[in-house]
C-alpha cells in the first residue's frame, strides 16, 4: 500500500480484510487497486475492496480479471496519488502479466513487479515460455540501479539457498544472504530490494555469466544457448529442495 495521508492505492490485494484494517488505522480512502496478474492470491480481495471503497481497479488487458476494471498493456500510464505509473508487459509467470513502474517517488524509482521478479529469484512459468520470461527479466533489469523492487512474496531466503548452490563464488550473494537472514530473524521483511542488488545476486538476472552457464549445463547438458540456460536454471529451481 502507498498513501499520502489522505488517499491510498494497494497492489495485488489477495485478501480484503488487512487492507480495510489498514485504511481504517491510517484514516485514508482507497483510491486505486493495481493488479499485476490474475492469480487468486493477487485478486481475491478486489471485489470486496471495490464494493467497500469505490476504488478504481486497474489490471492486465489480456487476462481474466474481476470486472469492472480499466485494462492496461505495456506503454500505458496511470495516475494515482499524484504519481505516474508506466505499465510494462512482463509475460512469463502468466501470459498477460504486467508490472507498474514509477520513475520517481521520494526521489527513487519504484517497481511493482508481482510474481515476475523476486529477490534472488523469479516466478514459476505457469503460462509463458522461458524466452518470454528471460525477455521480461531483461526489461526489468534495465531499470535504474536505485529502483526499489517491490515483489509480492517474501521468498527471499529460499531463493538465496538455491542461488548459493548455482553461484557459490558470488561474494555479494554471500553478504546479502547474511543480511537477509538477520532481517528475517528479527521478523523484518527483506523487501523492497533494489535493481542494483538483484543484478549482483539474482541467478535469473545473471544467466549469461560464465559461472551460471556452467552450473546450468551441469544440470542439463543441452543448455547450449541463453534461453536453454535460463530454462535449465528455472527447472532446477522447480525441483530444488
Amino acid at each position: 500500500m502507498l498513501h499520502d495521508g489522505r488517499q491510498a492505492l494497494v497492489v495485488d490485494p489477495g485478501d480484503a480484510q488487512p487492507v480495510l484494517e489498514a485504511l481504517q488505522h491510517l484514516s485514508v480512502q482507497l483510491e486505486a487497486i493495481l493488479v499485476t496478474h490474475h492469480h487468486p492470491d493477487h485478486t481475491g480481495g478486489v471485489a470486496a475492496l471495490r464494493q467497500a471503497t469505490g476504488a478504481k481497479v486497474y489490471g492486465p488487458a489480456r487476462e481474466t480479471m474481476p470486472e469492472p476494471l480499466t485494462r492496461l498493456r505495456g506503454g500505458d500510464q496511470l495516475q494515482s496519488l499524484g504519481l505516474t505509473f508506466k505499465v510494462i508487459d512482463v509475460p512469463g509467470h502468466t501470459a498477460g502479466h504486467i508490472a507498474y513502474y514509477c520513475a520517481a517517488m521520494d526521489d527513487a524509482p519504484l517497481l511493482f513487479c508481482g510474481d515476475t521478479l523476486f529477490s534472488g529469484g523469479c516466478g514459476r512459468l505457469f503460462e509463458g515460455s522461458p524466452a518470454q520470461m528471460l525477455a521480461s527479466l531483461d526489461t526489468l533489469a534495465a531499470l535504474p540501479d536505485a529502483t526499489r523492487v517491490c515483489c509480492t512474496h517474501e521468498y527471499t531466503l529460499s531463493n538465496l539457498k538455491f542461488a548459493a548452490v548455482v553461484d557459490p563464488g558470488n561474494q555479494a550473494l554471500a553478504r546479502y544472504t547474511a543480511t537477509a537472514q538477520a532481517r528475517r530473524a528479527q521478523q523484518q521483511p527483506t523487501l523492497p530490494s533494489t535493481m542494483l542488488l538483484e543484478r549482483q545476486i539474482n541467478p535469473f538476472l545473471r544467466t549469461r555469466q560464465a559461472a551460471l552457464i556452467q552450473a546450468a549445463q551441469g544440470f542439463d547438458a543441452a543448455a547450449s544457448d541463453e534461453t536453454r540456460v535460463f530454462a535449465a536454471l528455472r527447472q532446477w529451481k522447480n525441483e530444488f529442495k
